[in-house]
């Protein structure tokens, strides 16, 4: 079995590499090939990356790559975990809408946008070389805005399933909470791509006992505190949303707390800096501590568990992914893309039936798809009208006086990546 990490000089590579080291009875890799523009990461985290697998006893073999079209060919599967444009282009993203009144993110507003809009196209074309080299490569797609990313592929055709680590995460804090392994808790998870909530935790199974009372009863300060918003509001909705509902429950606040410190993006490129230096010892044949901080908490796991699932049968059948709607949610177009629980195996992934969502909040899933459906237009066919339209519909903008200036901030600050401008 051969794998392909498209985006393998990223500071996010060890943990993912030591993932494949641990779980290799679940995924019995080969060939892992690291592949990255950026030759002198690239070198840094490949050499890391061999002595994981070597410490570890992995039998693999991993190589590196500038080279696209030589990185994927033969590949089963594909992960993509690029970031264009770098830390500076995402500080940016942090950092002008912040001028307008906006929250500063790197995938929701106005940031979120200028990602996409800067990601779509770059993937699109590796997918269309990967297609040329092996058609029935699976894309797993860890690129964010994942449910734009994922449903530009699905859209062009290509086998392709969206990864996010907010489940998983939520999952294994859960089970830590309710001191149960992990494989025991299931997830009511319902929503789209940094958009979903935890409308039930079940043990067992799917179809287990429904514990989120329990556990918002007994530990909600706990999440609250992790959530980073009020316990009242878990107690009155009585379901745990994702940490990205608070740019929407509380953006004021948000916006406030932004404007008093140094982006997110900022602090990331120091701590990469470190890891860079750290990955550069040749005694280090482990994941530091320090990448906890990094973010991405878990990925590794939940790739392994879905690129098992695709490629064979050692992957857990149902897992959160992002994929089709096909009438999931009934009040969304069946080529959607959501986040739920979904059956996967080497076909793809199926989701599985859901709760009926409650007005409160298919209202904002709705809305957003909507801004997920202008965003990719804007993505694969440009134009500043096109941007604006995808701005004004985003419900963190709303107004026609901040659309009109994010539009002309996004343009300006990202031009050498937008093809059209």
């Amino acid at each position: 079995m051969k794998l392909a990490v498209v985006g393998g000089g990223s500071t996010y590579t060890p943990e993912l590499i030591d993932g494949f080291a641990r779980l290799r009875d679940t995924l019995p890799i080969e060939e892992l090939v690291l592949v990255d523009p950026a030759a002198d990461r690239l070198g840094l985290v490949g050499g890391l990356a061999r002595r994981i697998f070597a410490r570890q006893g992995h039998p693999g073999r991993i190589t590196t790559t500038s080279d696209l079209d030589a990185g994927v060919a033969d590949a089963d599967a594909v992960l993509l975990q690029l970031r264009v444009g770098g830390q500076a282009a995402r500080d940016r993203d942090e950092t002008w809408p912040l001028e307008c009144g906006c929250v500063g993110q790197e995938t929701t507003g106005a940031g979120g946008l200028a990602k996409a809009l800067r990601t779509v196209p770059v993937v699109l074309d590796i997918a269309e070389r990967v297609r040329r080299a092996n058609p029935d490569a699976w894309i797993i797609d860890f690129t964010n805005p994942v449910g734009i990313v994922t449903r530009a592929l699905l859209q062009a055709g290509h086998k392709a399933v969206g990864l996010c680590n907010v489940a998983i995460g939520l999952q294994r804090k859960f089970a830590k909470l309710l001191e149960v392994a992990p494989t025991d808790v299931h997830l009511n998870h319902v929503g789209l791509n940094h958009l979903s909530w935890e409308l039930g935790v079940r043990l067992g199974g799917p179809d287990g006992e429904d514990v989120l009372p329990k556990l918002l009863a007994g530990h909600g300060d706990a999440i609250a505190d992790d959530l980073r918003l009020p316990r009242a509001v878990l107690d009155r909705l009585g379901v745990v949303p994702s940490y990205y509902l608070r740019y929407f429950y509380a953006h004021d606040e948000v916006v406030r707390e932004l404007g008093t410190k140094p982006s997110r993006a900022a602090e990331v490129a120091k701590m990469e800096a470190e890891l860079l230096s750290l990955y550069g010892d040749p005694a280090l044949d482990e994941k530091p501590a320090l990448l906890a901080k990094r973010g991405g908490a878990f990925y590794s796991e939940a790739a392994v568990d879905l690129a098992a699932s695709l490629l064979g049968d050692g992957g857990s059948p149902v897992q959160v992914v992002n994929t089709y709607n096909n009438g999931t949610l009934p009040f969304l177009a069946d080529d959607a893309v959501i986040e739920v629980q979904a059956r996967v195996d080497r076909t793809g992934a199926t989701p599985l039936a859901v709760p009926q969502l409650d007005p409160l909040y298919a209202g904002l899933v709705a809305s957003v798809t909507a801004y997920e459906d202008l965003a990719l237009e804007a993505a694969l066919r440009g134009g500043r009208d096109r941007v604006f339209k995808a701005l004004l519909a985003h419900p963190l903008i709303g107004q026609f006086e901040y659309a009109e200036g994010l539009t002309d901030r996004l343009i300006a600050h990202n031009r050498e990546h937008l093809a059209w401008a």
